[in-house]
């Protein structure tokens, strides 16, 4: 009896042994769960949007948005990029400078994460860098669906990431000039055919293209509207004698600063591109007084472009006494 007692003893041990030799094996063999990285850059390097991953990598930006953020990127896909090299007539991004890749790239990004649903119509702030490292405006247009710079269309909305949000887009958003603004923007839209008029003698489209920096107080169209219907015998723009809308517009544009509002002091004066001066009363808004003593006030400021800054304003200022 002893000796049976003694053998099941020794099963048992035996047993026990086995049993712990499994579970450390167990516990050695099962690999630890790795968590799956789901950032900004690594969407970006799904396969619709190769051509952005590589140029994210060139610019140096993949760190960036592999970062904290949170950010909110407009993605063009490949297809976008395509589109923007038959557009700008040449065969590979290797024909644009690192620096104007970076600043276009940047054009996409907005800081904080903005769902589609908190998108606002108006302007947005971009990482791209304008005069003084201003930073460019984006316009945001939500009559039908989603357009940006009246160029470009959300066509994905929403795709979540780890730091932020991603919406896909059909065409690559180019940095804006002062003149891409003004067409962008459909307030804007008898300013453009003023600056655009044949029979000017100044090339304003040339001249507000260059390298600036220059600040813009833009009419808006009911600015001109009420322009117009100040003179019986204007009812067009055709009917403005070419001087006077030569005139009129180059007293519209301060040459050589980006002069935000912020900068805008109260009792200042500024020499405008057509040779007089305009003053600035700050004490409710900004308040453009002219030649003339007409007042207008500055309706949206600081939309920052390229090369230099618009301030829409709510009636045309005149180089008149």
């Amino acid at each position: 009896m002893t000796k049976s007692i003694s053998i099941y003893a020794l099963l048992i041990a035996v047993s026990f042994f086995f049993v712990g030799c499994s579970d450390e094996s167990d516990d050695e063999t099962t690999p630890t769960p790795t968590s799956t990285s789901n950032t900004i850059a690594d969407i970006a390097k799904g396969d619709d949007f190769t051509t952005l991953a590589a140029a994210l990598d060139r610019a140096d930006l993949i760190s960036t948005l592999e970062g904290e953020g949170p950010f909110t990127v407009f993605a063009p896909t490949n297809e976008a990029f395509d589109a923007l090299l038959t557009e700008l007539k040449i065969d590979g991004l290797d024909k644009v400078t690192d620096d104007q890749l970076t600043q276009i790239l940047l054009n996409h990004v907005i800081s904080g994460k903005v769902t589609s649903a908190d998108l606002e119509a108006g302007y947005v702030s971009t990482l791209a860098n304008g005069p003084k490292e201003t930073k460019v405006s984006l316009l945001v247009d939500l009559t039908s669906g989603v357009l940006l710079n009246n160029r470009a269309n959300v066509i994905t909305p929403n795709v979540d990431a780890d730091n932020g949000v991603v919406h896909v887009i059909d065409k690559v958003l180019l940095v804006p000039n002062v003149v891409d603004a003004a067409v962008a923007n459909p307030s804007f839209s008898i300013l453009v055919q003023a600056l655009t008029d044949k029979r000017l003698n100044a090339d304003f489209v040339e001249i507000l293209s260059g390298e600036g920096p220059f600040t813009v107080f833009a009419p808006t169209d009911d600015a001109f509207v009420a322009l117009l219907g100040s003179n019986e015998e204007w009812n067009g723009l055709a009917d403005i004698p070419v001087g006077t809308l030569e005139a009129v517009l180059k007293y519209h544009v301060i040459a050589g600063s980006n002069i935000t509002s912020s900068e805008i002091t109260d009792g200042s004066e500024q020499t405008t591109f057509e040779g007089s001066i305009i003053k600035f009363n700050t004490a409710n808004g900004v308040v453009i007084t002219d030649k003339g003593g007409r007042e207008s006030s500055v309706a949206l400021a600081n939309v920052q472009t390229s090369n230099g800054v618009i301030h829409a304003i709510n009636s045309v200022i005149l180089p008149l006494e």
